[in-house]
């Protein structure tokens, strides 16, 4: 029997490749932990970070009350979004990982697309 964090490295390998196999599109990709949330925008051709935020950053860290909720998510989505915007990426493709789109990972992707990135 797998254990979970082997699930979930399956449900996410199985989403990452569906992803890169359909589009050249920068990838945004996100990381969830207990206590913080996490966002890149990768250049797959070229392997290159172009964009990133977190809620460990330091100005997200005062107005937040933990770097865990929806609120935290929100103030991420619309930090990764400015970024890549800045950096020339108006189109992204949504790595949701092996997690589920719900609760903070919807709330992120929901802001970034408000913020005016398209995916």
């Amino acid at each position: 029997m797998l254990s979970n964090r082997e699930l979930f490295k399956r449900r996410q390998s199985r989403t990452r490749t569906a992803l890169l196999s359909k589009t050249k599109r920068p990838r945004l990709t996100v990381f969830r932990s207990s206590k913080h949330i996490y966002a890149q925008v990768i250049d797959d051709s070229k392997g290159v970070t172009v964009a990133a935020a977190s809620s460990l950053e330091k100005d997200l860290k005062g107005k937040l009350r933990t770097g865990a909720d929806r609120a935290a998510a929100i103030e991420v989505g619309k930090l990764i979004a400015e970024r890549a915007k800045a950096s020339g990426i108006e189109a992204v493709v949504f790595d949701r990982g092996g997690y589920m789109y719900h609760g903070r990972i919807k709330a992120l992707a929901d802001a970034a697309r408000e913020s005016g990135l398209k995916f």
